[in-house]
């Protein structure tokens, strides 16, 4: 399966971030808090309007708004496929 946008990403899915579609748009907060290639994301829930998105990567959780999100790509695990 290819590349899907993270945000649009459910609540309870796994995934694995494989880029960014614009390497130079990513914001060095975002590469300072992990979102590097290969690290494991889990989408915990959705903010009743739908942002923010509250994600689990690397032991923590981080809520950020769909737009800062823009652009990032993960490739999802298989069992969530």
């Amino acid at each position: 399966m290819g590349c899907v946008a993270l945000g649009d990403l459910k609540p309870g899915q796994r995934a694995s971030l494989c880029g960014h579609l614009e390497l130079e748009l990513i914001s060095d907060r975002l590469r300072d808090l992990g979102f590097v290639p290969h690290t494991s994301i889990t989408v915990v829930r959705n903010a009743p309007l739908g942002d923010p998105i509250e994600v689990e990567l690397r032991g923590y959780r981080v809520c950020l708004r769909r737009e800062q999100l823009g652009g990032l790509c993960v490739t999802l695990d298989r069992k969530d496929a």
